[in-house]
C-alpha cells in the first residue's frame, strides 16, 4: 500500500486550517488517514505548525511519500534534517550523539531565524500603528480647524462686552431687594389678621 505524508483539509471558506496525515495514496484528499502527524494553520503570519517530529521520521523511514507542500512543512520543522541524520547514523558515518548535535544545533539556529521574524514583523505592525495614529491625529486637527468659527477680538468688542457685564450685574442687584420688599416676612403676615 503506497502511503503519502500530505494536507487534510478543514476550516471554512477562505479560512483554511489543514492537518499534516499520512494516508493511502488512493484515498481521498479529506477521506480516511492511518495517523494525524500534526496542524497547519497558514491564516497567521508566521504560519503556525505543530508537527509530531518522530512520528513523522517514522513514517518516511518506512517508505511514505510527502508531496511537495508536505515536504516544505516538514523541511520548515527539521523532520526531513533528522531523516537524514538518521540514514547517516544507519551507514555508520555518524554516531547517534554527533546527529544528535547537530540537530539540535540546526534547531538552536533556525529557531533564531523564527524569532528574528516574528520580532521584525511586530515592530513593522507597531510602526504602522504610529503611522496610522499619526497621520489620524493630523486629519482630525485639520478638521477641527476646518469647523471652528473665526473670531477676531478687537479691543472695542472686548470693551463693549465688558460693558453688557456690568450692566447686567447692576439689574441683578437692583431687582433682588425689589423681591424682598414685595413679599412680606411670615411673622408680619400673622400679625395683620
Amino acid at each position: 500500500m503506497p502511503v503519502k505524508i500530505r494536507l487534510q483539509r478543514h476550516g471554512k471558506k477562505g479560512k483554511p486550517f489543514y492537518w499534516i496525515v499520512a494516508a493511502d495514496a488512493r484515498s481521498k484528499r479529506d477521506g480516511k488517514y492511518l495517523e494525524k502527524l500534526g496542524v497547519y494553520n497558514p491564516n497567521v503570519n508566521p504560519a503556525h505548525i505543530e508537527l509530531d517530529v518522530d512520528g513523522s521520521v517514522q513514517w518516511l523511514q518506512n517508505g511514505a511519500q510527502p508531496t511537495d507542500t508536505a515536504r516544505a512543512i516538514l523541511s520548515y520543522k527539521g523532520v526531513m534534517m533528522k531523516n537524514h541524520l538518521a540514514g547517516g547514523v544507519r551507514k555508520g558515518a555518524l554516531t547517534e550523539e554527533q546527529a544528535e548535535e547537530k540537530y539540535n544545533a540546526w534547531l538552536e539556529n533556525k529557531g533564531k531565524t523564527v524569532d528574528a521574524k516574528k520580532t521584525q514583523l511586530s515592530d513593522a505592525e507597531g510602526k504602522a500603528k504610529e503611522a496610522a495614529l499619526a497621520a489620524e491625529k493630523v486629519t482630525n486637527e485639520a478638521r477641527i480647524a476646518a469647523n471652528a468659527p473665526v473670531v477676531e477680538e478687537t479691543p472695542e468688542v472686548v470693551e463693549a462686552s465688558a460693558e453688557v457685564e456690568v450692566v447686567e450685574e447692576a439689574v441683578v442687584e437692583d431687582a433682588a431687594p425689589a423681591t424682598e420688599a414685595a413679599t412680606p416676612p411670615a411673622d408680619e403676615a400673622k400679625e395683620e389678621k
